[in-house]
């Protein structure tokens, strides 16, 4: 599992400088703007909901640090972001200066965040494009539960699982089933990971995971918490399978999911 983590780690620190070159510059105009704010209605309706404004907020595999940004401008107040790749840690911390707010970003792996930062947040989120990359996904909710406050919440808005055995394409392209649903074994990756422009490169090796949704939910509930709501909806909100949203066969594209942690 390590040697899993510290691959895919390296292959993302060899994106970040690709990623700084499609979107910094005109991030960092965003950024500027004191209402930036990158969420959908979703996402800032369920953080409303969590009521966010003075909460203190942790993000697990932040990337560049744009969704903890938008949150700390719904007013949160602590801010805290964790990444493996300092490349994209550097990027969030720019993005953060130009927005003028005070968030923190630490580099680290998710599984080994610094004990110091343990019961220290009201909300942690975890969004797109992160439970994929994690190989110990029971091993990977122990340690993001440990971030929480007693009564804390874990929100993730993530691609749904269900849509993982289909082959990504563009939109005018067929549908294509590709992997089983049981499927336990990695899928490597080796073209590399511009999810932004779309180009390929000799990359280093990146394995991604398929948990089934039943896999997710009692990794949660494993660790004490309670699911506290969960919805499967139909929209598209990652960077692949513009097939399946052209597509309209009606599969589950996401889905929201909120976990409480005991109050004592």
């Amino acid at each position: 599992m390590a040697d899993y983590r510290q691959e895919n780690l390296a292959a993302w620190e060899e994106a970040a400088p690709i990623h700084r070159r499609h979107n910094q510059a005109d991030l960092l105009k965003s950024c500027s703007h004191p209402a930036y704010n990158c969420l959908d209605e979703v996402a800032s309706g369920i953080l409303n909901n969590l009521d966010v404004n003075g909460k203190a907020v942790a993000q697990v595999c932040c990337n560049n640090g744009i969704e903890l940004i938008s949150v700390k401008n719904m007013g949160a107040s602590r801010c805290v972001g964790f990444d493996g790749a300092g490349g994209f840690i550097n990027q969030a911390r720019e993005l953060a200066a130009a927005a003028g707010q005070d968030v923190e970003f630490i580099t680290c792996d998710a599984y080994e965040i610094p004990e110091a930062y343990h019961a220290g947040f009201d909300i942690v989120i975890i969004t797109i494009g992160v439970l994929g990359w994690m190989p110990d996904i029971d091993g990977f909710f122990s340690s993001v539960e440990k971030l929480l406050k007693p009564g804390g919440a874990i929100f993730i808005y993530e691609h749904h699982p269900i849509i993982v055995m289909l082959k990504p394409a563009e939109a005018n392209e067929p549908i294509e089933w590709e992997l089983s649903y049981f499927r336990t074994e990695p899928y490597v990756e080796t073209g590399g990971l511009d999810y932004y422009g779309g180009t390929t490169y000799d990359a280093r090796p990146a394995s991604s995971f398929s948990h089934k949704m039943s896999d997710i939910i009692m990794a949660a509930v494993k660790t004490g918490m309670a699911v506290e709501h969960f919805e499967e909806l139909p929209h598209h909100i990652s960077n692949t399978w513009w097939n399946v949203e052209a597509s309209g066969i009606g599969l589950p594209m996401c889905y929201t999911l909120v976990l409480r942690k005991a109050d004592r």
